[in-house]
């Protein structure tokens, strides 16, 4: 007589398990019946949103933060393609996911069956690996792939897709055994880099006029902050960073010069154009194309990733050190010992300081962007977390919201996907309760994800939302009239985001004046429930910038 132990969906959650994954984000369906009365036996928690949506961008989210792989779950056809828009934002914001999509029986995919399409097709182009599981012998094997490469360098996304017959196929006595998740270091996490081209580097830097460190966040997943801050003291040059690598070193640092990113010249733009040399770490083109800081080709560059560099006329290395990311720099800063004159990034400091602090007394209303992010954080602690939405406030919160620690300030830029931020948020406050999660979003990214507001309150998570509250899309309207001096299909009326919060279980406020922002901000971080803010913006301001821009002279060039 054969013994059955459990199905192919309970072996399924043994190897989730297995991997250490505390939460499953998703929605059940009837394709996924098993595997969600599978995890219904679990200790892993499995977090009910309200579109699959959200649960991609939580388990993005979930990645990021933590370097393991966030899971979310979702039945076939829609189910599944209304992942793609998260799976795609973790694959290009190279956060480790892993998705499990439930299918038809496999006796009707032959067929025109009721909500069937070929998943794993379409997924391909937005995800590392994609793999069907036909029978059970292969659970474990294809579950340790799928976390192996979503988690390896660059990370990404993976698919597995669990058909529903073979879900709930019973799997005899002697299944297979369950493999190790964590496999000895590879040859590339433990290799020493070539000691020739630590020397070419380093050769480089000591003869260069103007080197800069431009960090991506390569240095944040690398966890190489401290080897970056060693490296820049001894040099004693100036570090830019990319949006998503805001604060992999402390914008307090004396070394800082800010955020890179913005395609028109901004001041932190001609710091780089200053440069006869660019120490790339972590840096990857799909933030910011090497196009807009070396245009005509002639820096030289040094760079060093845990991956390869792309092949790109603006982007051709000197040097191309390869490897563990944090012991490549900290051999490196034990190498060069002369260090450069800063003094001529001053200037170009003190005037990014200046723009920053320009606003901090201003009571105009509706608010400025550039205040209500003072203000914001003023109101945080350094380890606490903002996330920003994309729109016109993800350029603000690029600009002018300071980071001081790595992981403390989540921008979505490789993706880019609008709605990012309120999902996020709530990853964040699973994986950091003890912290404060601030979500600042604009009225657009807010309401396309705002039905996970009722999946913050069913779980009583203390976060707090910031709305930019200018009733249109106003990073599209900013440029239709810088292009054409005139905006099309950019507006719209926005609901009462304090009634809204309201009919969600949530607390909700908005600011009537600006001098009452910094206040409404401790108000709302001493709830405890989620608080949604209305805060009225005055994007008056994108304008102004642009204009401040074009007069913008550069001191160092």
């Amino acid at each position: 007589m054969r013994v059955f132990l459990m199905r192919v969906a309970d072996l399924l959650i043994r190897c989730l398990e297995n991997e250490g994954v505390q939460y499953v984000f998703g929605l059940p369906g009837e394709e996924t019946l098993d595997i969600n009365d599978a995890l219904r036996q679990s200790d892993i928690q499995f977090v009910s949103v309200r579109h699959e949506q959200g649960a991609a961008f939580m388990a993005d989210a979930y990645g990021r933060l933590t370097g393991k792989a966030g899971v979310c779950l979702a039945t076939l056809g829609p189910g599944a393609t209304n992942l793609i828009t998260g799976i795609a934002d973790a694959n290009l914001d190279r956060a480790p996911l892993v998705a499990i999509t439930g299918q038809a029986d496999l006796r009707r995919v032959h067929q025109d069956f009721h909500q069937y399409i070929d998943i794993n097709s379409v997924f391909r182009p937005f995800t590392k690996w994609t793999a069907r599981i036909s029978s059970p012998e292969p659970v474990p094997e294809v579950v340790r792939k799928a976390f192996k490469l979503a988690e390896a360098e660059p990370p990404g996304a993976t698919h597995i897709e669990l058909p529903e017959n073979v879900a709930a196929m019973p799997i005899a006595e002697g299944y297979p055994e369950l493999p190790l998740p964590h496999t000895p270091q590879s040859s590339r996490e433990s290799a020493i880099a070539p000691q020739e081209l630590l020397q070419q580097a380093a050769e480089i830097i000591e003869q260069a006029q103007s080197p800069i460190i431009l960090v991506g966040n390569g240095v944040i997943r690398a966890r190489a902050s401290v080897a970056v801050q060693q490296l820049a003291e001894t040099l004693n040059v100036p570090v830019v960073n990319t949006f998503m690598a805001k604060g992999a070193l402390s914008l307090q640092h004396p070394n800082s010069l800010y955020t890179i990113g913005l395609q028109a010249r901004d001041h932190v733009a001609c710091g780089m154009d200053g440069s006869d040399v660019v120490v790339a770490i972590g840096y990857d083109y799909v933030e910011y194309g090497p196009e807009y800081w070396n245009r005509d080709r002639v820096k030289t560059i040094i760079h060093i990733g845990a991956t390869p560099a792309e092949v790109d006329r603006n982007y051709v290395p000197a040097v191309e050190i390869v490897g563990n990311v944090e012991r490549i720099v900290s051999r490196l800063a034990g190498m060069v010992f002369q260090p450069k004159d800063f003094k001529r990034y001053k200037e170009l400091q003190d005037r990014i300081l200046h723009e920053y602090l320009l606003t901090k007394d201003d009571i105009s209303y509706p608010i400025k962007p550039q205040k209500a992010l003072y203000e914001l954080r003023q109101a945080l602690a350094p380890e606490d977390i903002a996330i920003s939405d994309v729109g016109a406030n993800k350029v603000w919160v690029a600009r002018m919201f300071p980071a001081y620690r790595p992981n403390t300030v989540l921008i979505s830029n490789g993706f880019a996907a609008m709605g990012f931020a309120l999902p996020a948020a709530i990853a964040a406050k699973l994986v950091h309760p003890e912290r404060n999660i601030v979500a600042v979003c604009g009225d657009g990214g807010f309401m396309m994800n705002v039905q996970e507001l009722e999946t913050a309150v069913r779980l009583k998570l203390a976060i707090v939302i910031i709305v930019f509250d200018d009733n249109g899309y106003g990073l599209i309207r900013w440029k239709q009239q810088n292009k054409f001096g005139a905006a099309t299909g950019v507006d719209f009326q926005n609901p009462n985001f304090v009634a809204l919060a309201h009919s969600f279980g949530a607390e909700g406020f908005r600011l009537e004046r600006t001098e009452d922002f910094p206040d409404l901000l401790r108000k709302a971080m001493q709830c405890d429930r989620p608080v949604v803010i209305d805060c009225p913006i005055d994007y008056g301001e994108n304008l102004r910038l642009t204009e401040r821009l074009q007069d913008l002279s550069c001191p160092i060039v």
